[in-house]
């Protein structure tokens, strides 16, 4: 009996839902802090000195990493602020801004430019086929090099003019200029400064004429620039010399000027037809009318349909002294025909009619330019 009765009561037990669990202690924090939320990144473990904000900038088209670091001291005050390649103290490109970005993705061509000539031309209207087109022209090789001085061909202030005529050459893009501090890159060999194109300037590839050197000591050439271009994933364009077929050795200036010249268009080969005062050579080789630009001061004075400047005024090179017949005088606008005569130590225009000038040309303008036909 006692057995039967023991084993109901445990098959009555089995039976029955298991009682609840009671609930855990609730224990205080030791440490009263804020909730957690849910799980973020992990977080880079920094020197309790100091607090880091780090930005970074990423091009997706063949760009940079570049890292702004900002250093706060433990009070939260601002220190220096850093950039890890020091690209503010080495800027390549003198008249961009910190960023560099000026050129970005576009199609550079390598020279001097200091004629701005058809053959400078003939690389501009090769880099709009392939791009956006640049010019980067090197400044400051006289002082570097120790050469004499000369004065440029194109006024500085002339050149934005002479790269808008380009336009209708160049698929109707006015190329933009930017200039490199030949100080800054004299010392790079081939491989680095076509390093520096690539990195620095993130362009997308460079135009060449076929005699072009570059590299320390000139120790790069053409084929060199293809190479070095091909290995940092540039384009590399090569274009034949634009040769002078006006062949005027009658007046010295098609002789031989320096070792490379073998008949094309150069800058040196305008310098001497302006030496020579042939403007219409001069004109062929410049695809346009060489323009001097004078600079008013005080020194310049006007007499009725006369304007006298000091060579002193003059802010690119002139032709040689003497008389030119069918010149214009510009000031931004077209003011009229005249003749000019150049002395050692003046420069007269005087102007076919009287009227084309206002009573007092020289108070209103800051710069007057020559057009020689």
């Amino acid at each position: 009996m006692e057995r039967g009765a023991a084993a109901a009561a445990l098959a009555c037990a089995l039976r029955s839902p298991s009682p609840s669990p009671s609930p855990a202690p609730q224990w205080p924090p030791l440490l009263r802090c804020p909730r957690r939320g849910p799980p973020g990144p992990p977080r880079p473990i920094l020197p309790p000195a100091f607090r880091f904000s780090q930005n970074r900038h990423l091009d997706m088209k063949k760009g940079q990493s570049r890292i702004s670091i900002k250093t706060f001291s433990s009070s939260g005050h601002s220190g220096v602020r850093q950039k890890n390649d020091d690209l503010v103290n080495d800027k390549l490109l003198i008249d961009c801004g910190e960023d560099q970005d000026c050129v970005l993705g576009g199609i550079v061509a390598l020279g001097k430019f200091d004629a701005l000539h058809v053959g400078h031309r003939e690389l501009a209207m090769h880099a709009s086929k392939a791009g956006t087109p640049f010019l980067l022209s090197f400044v400051g090789m006289a002082e570097v090099l120790g050469w004499t001085y000369r004065p440029p061909i194109v006024a500085q202030c002339d050149r934005k003019r002479v790269l808008s005529s380009w336009a209708p050459y160049c698929r109707n893009v006015v190329p933009l200029e930017y200039q490199v501090e030949f100080s800054k890159v004299r010392s790079l060999s081939p491989r680095q400064f076509v390093e520096r194109l690539s990195k620095d300037l993130r362009i997308k590839g460079v135009v060449a004429g076929e005699n072009y050197r570059f590299g320390y000591k000139a120790s790069g050439d053409a084929a060199e620039l293809v190479k070095l271009c091909e290995e940092f994933g540039l384009s590399a364009f090569i274009v034949r010399s634009v040769m002078d077929t006006a062949k005027r050795a009658h007046n010295g200036v098609a002789a031989a000027i320096n070792s490379s010249d073998k008949g094309q268009v150069s800058s040196s080969r305008v310098r001497h037809a302006l030496a020579m005062g042939d403007m219409e050579y001069v004109s062929e080789l410049l695809g346009r009318k060489h323009r001097l630009v004078l600079m008013v001061n005080q020194k310049c004075f006007h007499e009725r349909k006369k304007i006298v400047f000091p060579n002193s005024c003059m802010l690119n090179m002139p032709p040689a002294e003497g008389l030119y017949e069918n010149c214009e005088l510009v000031n931004g606008g077209y003011l009229g025909p005249c003749r000019v005569i150049i002395n050692s130590d003046t420069i007269v225009i005087e102007m076919k009619d009287e009227n084309s000038l206002s009573p007092n040309p020289i108070q209103e303008v800051r710069q007057l330019g020559i057009e020689f036909g």
